[in-house]
């Protein structure tokens, strides 16, 4: 199939990208979730602002607490070690697993999480590391947590005329720990269930966050305790989505187990 018919604008620089948005076009970067969906005719934009190249989009920027992201910045950069990893290898791994490679050198960080899928990596992963994102719009530049950023499947805080420009990872402290796991019925699929866990003595965090829920990320309440052993990765499943069959828990718990065994190294 093909598209509906639409207006093309490439974007100079973000302020004519914000312009565009503000008029009523919509954003469009590697276009690896947007491109089928205008060829299957869900989505008909009368109005296409391509922000793939903005030098605002593509800017990479370190601290000493952590490193941001441009939005435009490709799952491929990030797997080829061509940005900044403040993880030390975690998000290289991350994107090394998403899709196919010919899908990895268009698609975007920002653009991932955008769309929202939730069964994407960026989803589970950025949540599970406490990442910020960074909007630009009407009201002006804002910082919100990316547990708070999704708020739903396809959906999330991003208004009229919003846009993801950036990403902020924070560095995880000495001797943190990371597990992260999905099962996909094969390479190149979305995950069936996913998990992420993240131990971090240093900054005294401890997180389990479980994906491919149809839904957001559910960030475990009882994070600490599923980490220490004093609950069990099934029974806190269980817990956490209470009414679902345990045929339909299964493969979440033994997610939740496989990424806390990789973040104990074992």
């Amino acid at each position: 199939m093909k598209p509906a018919a639409f207006d093309y604008l490439a974007g100079a620089a973000l302020a004519d990208a914000k312009s565009a948005l503000a008029a009523g076009a919509k954003p469009m970067a590697g276009n690896q979730s947007l491109g089928p969906m205008l060829n299957l005719r869900l989505a008909r934009p009368g109005r296409l602002v391509d922000i793939a190249m903005l030098p605002e989009l593509r800017a990479v920027t370190e601290t000493v607490t952590g490193v941001r992201l441009g939005a435009a910045i490709t799952h491929a950069e990030i797997e080829d070690g061509e940005v900044p990893d403040p993880t030390g290898g975690w998000l290289r791994e991350a994107a090394a697993g998403i899709a196919y490679r010919a899908v990895r050198n268009r698609g975007t960080l920002g653009g991932s999480l955008a769309h929202a899928d939730p069964a994407a990596d960026w989803v589970i992963v950025m949540t599970g590391l406490g990442a910020m994102a960074i909007i630009d719009g009407p009201a002006g530049r804002r910082e919100i947590a990316m547990a708070d950023f999704i708020t739903g499947p396809f959906a999330t805080v991003l208004g009229e005329g919003d846009l993801l420009v950036a990403i902020e990872v924070p560095k995880p402290g000495a001797g943190a720990r990371w597990g992260y796991w999905k099962f996909c019925r094969q390479v190149g699929e979305f995950a069936k269930a996913s998990a992420t866990v993240l131990v971090d003595p240093a900054k005294k965090v401890n997180r389990c966050v479980l994906g491919a829920l149809g839904r957001q990320p559910l960030v475990l309440a009882d994070s600490q305790a599923v980490i220490e052993g004093r609950l069990s990765p099934r029974d806190a499943v269980a817990q956490a989505l209470p009414g679902r069959s345990p045929e339909a828990l299964a493969l979440h718990a033994t997610a939740l187990e496989r990424a806390l065994a990789q973040a104990n190294g074992e």
